[in-house]
């Protein structure tokens, strides 16, 4: 037995899907079912229930597995330890970031982080809030970037950074020569809406009902990504409060137009969040550092 098989181990007991990790780690199925008998034969015990094409964990796997994570977990922190102490090139750093950071915020931040410190590589996942969470949970990434407040004690978050949303029309629609409209307005509009999940939509929704005018918004879609929003909105089919990080190329080639809101204001933190107990990469450190520098 060895510390592979106990990696490999792990990741069917989170997956539940033999032919899942086959595709995730390249290798083939039979590999897979080898390295899990490899421990089976190494304790004299089942670990795994094998049922309708279904992997649930017995109850000797279920004792085993936060072991064998924190062994692979140990591990792979050594690894990232003495690279960084001999100065190893291509130290990797895996991000996650909920939607708006990691597709408008990070990319130009990251560029200029690797000009910085060229020795170190990136792995970037975007997601909604609490996806990137439990991704950072299950340490499935190093640091996490997100848009949206929570309360959890298992993790640690500190504002790098701050955001504002903007009510965003068409540059043909009826608004485009005002200077502002009252939130009472609103109601008169379709509006479009991202995913229900969004941090983004949450603030929005918790400012309108403070305004008194949510239940009275007209929905007209909900889509799933920032980009269709802006091109729904581009084609006038409704308007949408979105954050200046997504709409900044739109509001400069006058593709969308921002029209303030009277007595709204929408600016909210962004967060860099990390687990406390977790084994600390030099790489998260400067990554923080230079974050929380780049966004002043």
């Amino acid at each position: 037995m060895n510390i592979e098989n106990l990696r490999i181990f792990c990741r069917v007991i989170e997956e539940g899907n033999i032919s899942k990790i086959s595709r995730l780690e390249y290798i083939s199925q039979p590999a897979v079912t080898k390295q899990i008998r490899q421990i089976e034969n190494y304790y004299n015990t089942l670990f795994l229930n094998r049922e309708r094409g279904i992997l649930t964990p017995t109850e000797a796997g279920q004792a085993l597995y936060p072991f064998a994570r924190k062994i692979v977990d140990i591990f792979q922190q050594s690894q990232t330890a003495v690279n960084e102490t001999i100065g190893k090139k291509e130290v990797l750093l895996n991000i996650g970031a909920s939607y708006t950071i990691g597709d408008y915020l990070l990319p130009e931040a990251m560029g200029k982080f690797t000009k910085k410190f060229p020795q170190y590589l990136f792995s970037l996942t975007t997601g909604n809030t609490p996806q990137i969470l439990e991704s950072l949970k299950k340490q499935e990434i190093d640091i996490a970037l997100v848009e949206s407040d929570f309360n959890d004690e298992m993790l640690k978050k500190e504002v790098f950074a701050k955001d504002k949303l903007i009510l965003t029309v068409s540059t043909d629609h009826r608004w485009k020569d005002r200077d502002f409209i009252n939130s009472s307005e609103l109601i008169q509009e379709k509006m479009i809406w991202r995913e229900p999940e969004s941090g983004t939509r949450v603030i929005i929704e918790n400012a309108l009902k403070e305004a008194n005018v949510f239940k009275e918004i007209s929905s007209t879609m909900e889509l799933g990504s920032i980009e269709s929003i802006k091109k729904a909105v581009e084609a006038n089919l409704g308007i949408s409060l979105l954050s200046t990080l997504a709409v900044k190329l739109e509001l400069k080639c006058e593709t969308l137009q921002e029209i303030p809101i009277k007595n709204i204001n929408l600016v909210r933190d962004l967060f860099i969040v990390r687990e406390p107990k977790r084994f600390s990469k030099q790489v998260v450190n400067d990554f923080v550092e230079f974050m929380q520098k780049e966004t002043k």
